[in-house]
């Protein structure tokens, strides 16, 4: 049994290794608040989402997938938790009964196994409800090809047969073995076999005798007789111990198979808790189109910070760029203008998109990425050896060493450690390296000489974005095409913070 809902044919491994960056990229984007949202105060769900966002996915096809799954929980959110709750069960349960691992011999493995089995089939029964009463519900090849599943390896002859054998592993009538004679009269061949029938009729009872032919003989050990219970037991063990190994192993692939759904299905869980915050705080949410690693597609509409919007608690600005056929946007303009807002929301819509999420927009499109990196400016941090341009060309440094064609950079005023003509210099020797290796960049800079070189060059593949800033000294928080200017409005907000501090 797989039920198969974050890839077509193969499991979700929640324990692979996150990308070497990934700190960066949860400490940049506010990755954070959205993993809490998600959680809803459920941790696994918080560390499976981790884990789903940062290993992106590249395949549009299994994106797809996934995609079309989460529509369906959004239409059948309490049917999904159900399910979910289920699993959860199975984990929660097997905590108090599964003793097995305790056990050295077959009797207790048998007996926790037996326990163990009775819950599963319990909540098996309540999964198979679900898919007969349900299925119909749901559209996506995912969920259909899971309710199948259920349909056909949990048919009612299967429970009925897995009721009967746990009734008589319960050995309500004894344990019947049977074994023979070996060299030097050792017992040998031992077996569990399955106890008489018996019928309440007496006739029946006389009848059946007769016809099994069967002819035994037995003894009684006295309750004082510890070798002799003990010599009893241990024959009893040698005739459990093949059907007890059996049993664990059937009780050990249902576990799998709980623990498997629940990892799959927190996923999406967690995407259900976002999907109703965002609903309460009227931000939009779409499903992204998407387009193969080599197209150069950037479209979208009303594109929000989704963390920024959690974080608030109401809504804010969505930005509208038509960026397909570029591969670099750089963004300068008024301070405090949104610059490094809208910066976070390409990050974090990328990273949602590349995990089968929805995205905070009206709107998304874009190519896939071989990766997401950051790379923003850092605080003065005393215990550095050397100076900050050292340390931000060593983090560039380490991310060139990894990255590859068709990945995507997100630069947050990065090379401003040193004066404005060397660190244009140094970003505009880089950003032009990057580009000639098919690198998707957004770069976020106070430097006129650098934004004003590329205006100057003209480039098809690159495009200017500025934050608006009106008359009046307003910031709007919306980007806008237009050429880089020289100054960045820091006057503006050096008057709203100290003026409106007269008394």
């Amino acid at each position: 049994m797989k039920s198969y809902l974050m890839f077509k044919n193969q499991d979700f491994d929640s324990n692979q290794a996150l990308p070497d960056h990934y700190e960066d990229l949860v400490k940049d984007l506010s990755l954070d608040v959205l993993l809490k949202t998600m959680a809803a105060e459920d941790e696994f769900i918080y560390e499976i989402s981790k884990t789903a966002l940062l290993i992106s996915l590249v395949d549009a096809d299994a994106i797809r997938f996934r995609q079309e799954i989460l529509q369906d929980c959004i239409k059948n959110p309490k049917i999904v938790r159900s399910i979910y709750r289920i699993a959860q069960l199975a984990k929660e349960n097997k905590k108090r009964r599964w003793m097995g691992i305790f056990s050295r011999n077959p009797s207790g493995v048998l007996s926790s196994a037996v326990q163990l089995m009775l819950m599963f089939a319990e909540l098996l029964e309540k999964l198979k409800t679900i898919a007969d009463d349900s299925a119909h519900a749901f559209e996506s090849e995912g969920f259909n090809q899971f309710f199948t599943m259920i349909k056909d390896e949990l048919s009612d002859a299967y429970l009925a047969a897995m009721d009967d054998h746990l009734n008589q592993l319960s050995f309500k009538s004894g344990v019947w073995i049977s074994a023979k004679l070996g060299k030097g009269n050792q017992g040998e061949a031992y077996n569990l076999r399955r106890p008489k029938k018996k019928y309440r009729n007496f006739i029946k009872n006389v009848f059946y005798k007769l016809s099994v032919k069967v002819t035994s003989s037995s003894f009684m050990v006295d309750p004082r007789d510890q070798a002799g219970n003990r010599a009893l037991s241990e024959l009893k063990d040698r005739g459990l111990n093949q059907v007890a190994n059996a049993l664990a192993q059937s009780a050990e692939h249902i576990d799998s198979f709980f623990v498997n759904l629940r990892t799959e299905l927190a996923f999406y869980v967690g995407c259900l808790n976002l999907y109703e915050r965002l609903q309460t705080l009227n931000c939009p949410v779409t499903v992204p189109k998407l387009y193969e690693p080599h197209e150069k597609k950037h479209q979208f509409r009303g594109l929000r910070e989704i963390c920024l919007a959690l974080t608030m608690d109401g809504e804010v600005v969505g930005n509208d760029v038509d960026g397909d056929g570029r591969g670099l946007f750089i963004i300068s303009g008024a301070n405090q203008g949104g610059k490094s807002t809208f910066l976070r929301s390409i990050g974090l819509a990328q990273l949602m998109m590349q995990s089968g999420m929805f995205v905070a927009a009206e709107a998304f499109s874009t190519n896939l990425c071989e990766g997401v990196y950051t790379h923003f400016k850092r605080q003065e941090d005393e215990t550095m050896k050397s100076g900050k341009l050292d340390e931000e060309l060593s983090r560039m440094s380490g991310i060139v060493d990894v990255i590859a064609p068709h990945a995507i950079i997100l630069f947050n005023e990065s090379f401003s450690a040193t004066n404005e003509r060397e660190g244009s210099e140094i970003a505009r020797q880089i950003l032009t390296a990057l580009l000639d290796q098919d690198i998707k960049m957004f770069f976020v800079t106070h430097m006129y000489e650098l934004a004003n070189s590329f205006n100057h060059h003209h480039r098809d593949d690159t495009l200017l974005l500025q934050a608006e800033r009106k008359e009046d000294g307003t910031r709007t928080f919306k980007l806008v095409e237009g050429k880089p200017l020289r100054t960045s409005f820091a006057e503006d907000v050096f008057h709203e913070v100290f003026d409106n501090d007269q008394p």
